[in-house]
C-alpha cells in the first residue's frame, strides 16, 4: 500500500514474528529502497536467547546489523549518538517525555544496566567498516529526539545533533553514505530553525525529519499535524520526510492509514517542492488549475495526488449536473465568468 500510495522508500520496523523471515519477503517484494533499526532485532533476540535487554552483547549487535546487511537493505537507523555524555546532558536538563525512541530506549537501558558506553558509538569504526563493505547509508538515528513540544529544541536534542554531525563527517570520509535523522515535536515557529541548524551544524547532510508534529493534542489526525510541520520543514531544506498515520500514538496502522500518511506527506513534500524550485513541480499545479478552467473532470482526476478518491467524490455529485461540480452548480465561477470575458468560446 505504501508503495502504490506513492512511497520512496519503505522501512520494516517489526518487532515480533520470525524477523528475518519477515524482512526476507519484505525485500522481495519491495521495489524502493528499505530500511531496517537492527537495535530492535538484536534486543529482541537478546531477550529471546538470554531472557533479558541488558545481556544483549555487542556482538549480537554486530551480528544483526551484518546480517541484515547481508540480505540487501538500503539503509539503516542506528542510534550511534546516544552516549553516556548524551545521556546526563539530557538528565541535566529534565524533560517531560524523556525519550520516546523505541530504539534510543533499548540502548538507554543497556547503558545505564552495564555502565557501558553505546557500542555504536564507541565501535563506530566497525560500523562503517560493515557500512563500507556491503553499501548502506546510515540513517543517524536522533535517539534523544522530542517526544513533547515542551522538550523541543533542548540541549539534549542539540547535543545529540552536534554529535552526528561529526559522526556523519566521519562516515563520508570512509565513503560511507550518511543522513541525519531529526525531530520529532516541533512547535512550528521551531520547524525552520531546526532545519538551518542541521544544516549548518552537520555540514549541509541530508535531513530525515520525522514529522515534525507540530501540536500534542490530535491523535487520531496526526497525519496532518505531521503534514504540516513536513511542508514547512522541507521548504526550509529539509530532504526527506517521515509519513505519521492518523493512528499514530494509538495503535499500529491499519491497510487506510497507510494511504492516508502516505499521501498526506506526498501533499506536504510538493508544496515544499513548489517553493523549493523543483522541476515539475509548479507545471503539475499549472495543468490543474487549466483542467479547472476548461471544466475537464477526467483531467483533473488523472493530475490528482489520489485519482480514486477524486474519482469517487466527483461521481458522488448529481448527475443532472454534468460540466460542474455540485459546490457551486449552475453557478459555477469558472463557468460563468467565462461567459463574461471569453463569450466569443
Amino acid at each position: 500500500m505504501a508503495i502504490d500510495a506513492g512511497a520512496d522508500a519503505v522501512m520494516d520496523l517489526s518487532t515480533g514474528g520470525d524477523l528475518d523471515k519477515v524482512r526476507r519477503e519484505i525485500l522481495k517484494a519491495c521495489a524502493v529502497p528499505l530500511g531496517t533499526v537492527p537495535i530492535y532485532q538484536a534486543a529482541i533476540e537478546a531477550i529471546s536467547e538470554t531472557g533479558a535487554l541488558v545481556k544483549m552483547t555487542t556482538e549480537k549487535i554486530f551480528e544483526v546489523i551484518e546480517r541484515q546487511a547481508q540480505d540487501g537493505v538500503d539503509f539503516m537507523t542506528l542510534h550511534c549518538g546516544v552516549t553516556q555524555n548524551t545521556l546526563q546532558r539530557l538528565k541535566h536538563q529534565g524533560r517531560v517525555t524523556d525519550i520516546v525512541s523505541r530504539g534510543g530506549v533499548f540502548l538507554t537501558t543497556w547503558m545505564i544496566a552495564n555502565n557501558r558506553e553505546n557500542p555504536l558509538y564507541e565501535d563506530y569504526d566497525r560500523l562503517l567498516a560493515i557500512a563500507k563493505k556491503y553499501d548502506i547509508t546510515l540513517s543517524l538515528g536522533d535517539g534523544l529526539r522530542p517526544g513533547s513540544l515542551a522538550d523541543a529544541t533542548d540541549r539534549a536534542q542539540i547535543g545529540e545533533l552536534v554529535l552526528l554531525g561529526e559522526l556523519a563527517q566521519r562516515a563520508w570520509e570512509q565513503d560511507v553514505q550518511a543522513m541525519i535523522e531529526g525531530p520529532g515535536h516541533l512547535p512550528l515557529d521551531q520547524v525552520e530553525y531546526n532545519v538551518l541548524l542541521e544544516k549548518r551544524l552537520c555540514r549541509g547532510a541530508p535531513f530525515y525529519v520525522l514529522g515534525p508534529v507540530v501540536t500534542d493534542i490530535a491523535p487520531g489526525y496526526d497525519h496532518i499535524t505531521s503534514a504540516i510541520g513536513g511542508a514547512w520543514a522541507a521548504a526550509a531544506g529539509a530532504d526527506f520526510l517521515c509519513y505519521v498515520t492518523p493512528g499514530e500514538h494509538l495503535r499500529l496502522p491499519k491497510v487506510e492509514d497507510v494511504r492516508e500518511g502516505v499521501i498526506v506527506t506526498r501533499i506536504a513534500a510538493h508544496a515544499a517542492d513548489i517553493v523549493k524550485g523543483v522541476k515539475g513541480a509548479v507545471e503539475w499545479d499549472h495543468k490543474m488549475a487549466q483542467a479547472r478552467k476548461d471544466l475537464n473532470w477526467e483531467e483533473q482526476i488523472r493530475l490528482s495526488v489520489n485519482p480514486e478518491l477524486a474519482r469517487k467524490m466527483r461521481e458522488e455529485s448529481s448527475p443532472r449536473i454534468s460540466d460542474v461540480c455540485t459546490m457551486c452548480g449552475e453557478y459555477c465561477a469558472l463557468k460563468l465568468v467565462k461567459k463574461a470575458l471569453h463569450p466569443e468560446k
